[in-house]
């Protein structure tokens, strides 16, 4: 049965799993009534990052515009434009034993395309989730909501998986940023 986060809190992913290898993270939401005629095309995205918590090249990010990682350790399912439908909008697949080993962490991001140009944020996005389960199983491990009300903002890290003591573990972090996609970048230490 899947652990419900809330946020800050951190859980083991692999400690009550041995053997847990590859992973899907679904992202899913669903977006409030709005009237300013455009579509909301929330993107999902990973950032590999190093013990200084930022990425050592631009391919350690991974998003609808470089799908998969050089070392094939991430691979991102596709774009979904609409987030119409039920279920997982979008998915990352992660085969944790091929994570290069100068990855500490592999933070999880939502941003909004275009939010500025189409007045939207995180305001008008309701249910909102990420999940973490066995690719082999189909067995969901863990789950957070961001129940958070976010208002301004155009992009959240949702959370990060990291090592630690030879264990992968998951931190609900639900930090919203202004800014967007360009906001995350820089933190990250990707060149814009």
């Amino acid at each position: 049965m899947a652990v419900n986060l809330s946020k800050g809190q951190k859980v083991s992913l692999t400690k009550g799993n041995p053997g847990l290898s590859k992973i899907v993270v679904g992202l899913g939401w669903d977006t409030n009534k709005y009237d300013g005629g455009f579509d909301f095309d929330l993107d999902a995205a990973a950032f590999l990052l190093g013990a200084n918590g930022k990425v050592t090249s631009d391919s350690d990010f991974i998003f609808y515009g470089n799908l998969k990682h050089g070392s094939g350790a991430v691979e991102h399912m596709g774009d979904n434009l609409t987030g119409d439908g039920d279920g997982d909008d979008e998915q990352i697949k992660v085969n944790l034993s091929a994570v290069p080993a100068n990855i500490e962490k592999i933070g999880f991001t939502v941003t909004i395309y275009d939010a500025e140009t189409r007045k939207q944020n995180f305001g008008q996005v309701s249910n909102a989730y990420i999940r973490i389960f066995d690719e082999a199983s189909n067995t969901e491990l863990i789950r957070y909501d961001l129940g958070e009300d976010f208002s301004i903002e155009t992009a959240v890290v949702v959370g990060e998986m990291y090592r630690n003591n030879g264990e992968w573990k998951f931190n609900a972090i639900g930090s919203g940023f202004q800014g967007g996609l360009e906001a995350l970048c820089k933190n990250y230490g990707v060149n814009v």
